[in-house]
């Protein structure tokens, strides 16, 4: 791998020289403009505006435009001479955490590289001390033309630098975030749970760039003089506006790709609830103050009941009273029948 940058790592007093070169590299597939008529290429050329004349790269220099237009010539011997510590140097400045820094200022990967056989001794130190402090190590150097964060960690024997942004260069998620108030049941957490689940973990390894390979097959069909392949037609499918429908949809699709058996799931109508205006709010609160709370339905519940007990005890009372009435002039009658009776015989 050719470097791209030569220097030392500052670790305190300790100076390890180090070559810089890049750890990832692109496979993307890239197009030249052309002429549509005759495929012609289309070029940029270069051109001094004062002698009007194209010139080459080795013509080529830096230079600085002041507000009225002026240009300042910048060297290269001018910024190797830079009077700051990271001209040439990537200087450590503290040994932090890695969850301490948030991805979201990860930028360009590059490997540090020991630069000759002195440096080896110094450069697998820091490297093992970086190993048993389960920290990263954060640097400031420069490249191409500007001061820069780094964070140095291990990767395999090597040591790895990360380029970061710096603070301020990260957005806040400002006005990113739904401006709306929404409810999230815990079904549907439970669904988006399984789902997350059913999906599992995956191997990156196996994961692969399917647009450059398509891509690649349009590009070899054209030059084979074929017709190139067509794009597969979209699955239809209707809009699912129920989200614990559209989970449940969801968890039995990944299951049946994993040739796992689907249980049929409860379906159950819920949707993510918009919480009401604060003036919607407001009046269904008046509403809600003018019906009898879950305490008040139940014991007017018990008093009518009680009520209903009470009146039929006494419609009974009545009907018992009423036939005991009915029955004493009979019991009477027959006493009187009875002693004439006994009277006679005597």
């Amino acid at each position: 791998m050719r470097s791209i940058w030569n220097g030392a790592i500052s670790f305190g007093l300790v100076s390890i020289p180090i070559k810089l070169v890049n750890a990832t590299e692109s496979h993307s597939i890239s197009f030249r403009q052309v002429h549509t008529e005759d495929n012609g290429r289309i070029r940029y050329r270069k051109f001094c505006e004062l002698e009007d004349r194209e010139v080459t790269q080795s013509e080529i220099g830096k230079g600085y435009e002041e507000a009225d237009g002026t240009i300042v010539p910048i060297t290269d011997e001018d910024l190797s001479h830079l009077p700051i510590p990271t001209a040439r140097t990537i200087e450590i400045v503290a040994f932090v955490p890695a969850d301490r820094i948030d991805p979201l200022q990860m930028d360009a990967a590059y490997y540090l590289a020991a630069s000759g056989a002195p440096a080896a001794k110094p450069y697998t130190l820091l490297r093992e001390a970086l190993k048993r402090s389960n920290k990263v190590a954060i640097a400031k150097y420069a490249l191409r033309g500007r001061e820069r964060l780094g964070m140095l960690r291990v990767v395999g024997d090597a040591i790895a630098m990360h380029g970061l942004l710096w603070p301020d260069e990260v957005r806040a998620p400002e006005g990113v975030a739904p401006d709306v108030d929404v409810r999230v049941r815990d079904k549907e957490l439970d669904l988006a749970d399984a789902l997350m689940d059913t999906l599992g973990e995956v191997d990156l390894e196996d994961l692969h760039d399917e647009y450059r390979e398509a891509l690649e097959e349009v590009v070899a069909a054209k030059a084979a003089g074929e017709t190139p392949p067509e794009a597969p037609e979209p699955a239809k499918g209707g809009k699912v506006l129920d989200l614990m429908a559209a989970l449940e949809k969801s968890v039995r699709a990944a299951k049946e790709s994993r040739g796992e058996g689907a249980e049929p799931a409860e379906t159950e109508e819920a949707r993510v609830t918009t919480l009401p205006s604060k003036k919607s709010a407001s009046a269904a609160r008046k509403t809600a103050a003018k019906r009898p709370t879950a305490k008040e339905a139940v014991t007017t519940k018990k008093a009518a009941s009680a009520k209903k007990a009470a009146t039929a005890k006494t419609a009974k009372k009545a009907t018992a009273t009423k036939s005991t009435a009915k029955k004493t002039p009979a019991k009477k009658a027959a006493a009187k029948k009875t002693a004439a009776s006994r009277k006679r015989s005597a």
